[in-house]
């Protein structure tokens, strides 16, 4: 099982950029699919990018395309999620997910199976 641990969350005008990071230990990333997810107050977790580890096939929301951009570093075994030009419905929790499969993509929470703790972004107006 790989443990992941998110950092690079705060607080940001709107407008501005943050890049998060997605360390992982117990296993290297290379069978695996990352994905970025997030989840504000009230409302349900939802997906924001994905990339398949080994091929580097990248997938976004619609609501971030353009804005955000994942990427990774074999030799850190870290991914990243950057994140420019903010909006204030930007603001939640960020999380990043594994899945020991990257023969294709996926862009549901349920395709998941390792988690961080999450790590939160607050975008003000």
């Amino acid at each position: 099982q790989v443990q992941l641990v998110e950092s690079g969350g705060g607080l940001v005008q709107a407008g501005g950029s943050l890049r998060l990071s997605c360390a992982a230990s117990g296993r290297t990333f290379s069978s695996y699919a990352i994905g970025w997810f997030r989840q504000a107050p009230g409302k349900e977790r939802e997906f924001v990018a994905t990339i398949s580890w080994s091929g580097g096939s990248t997938y976004y929301a619609g609501s971030v395309k353009g804005r955000f951009t994942i990427s990774g570093d074999n030799a850190k075994n870290t991914v990243y999620l950057q994140m420019n030009s903010l909006k204030p419905e930007d603001t939640a929790v960020y999380y990043c997910a594994a899945r020991r499969d990257n023969s294709r993509l996926y862009a549901s929470p349920i395709n998941f199976s390792s988690w961080g703790q999450g790590t939160q972004v607050t975008v003000s107006s």
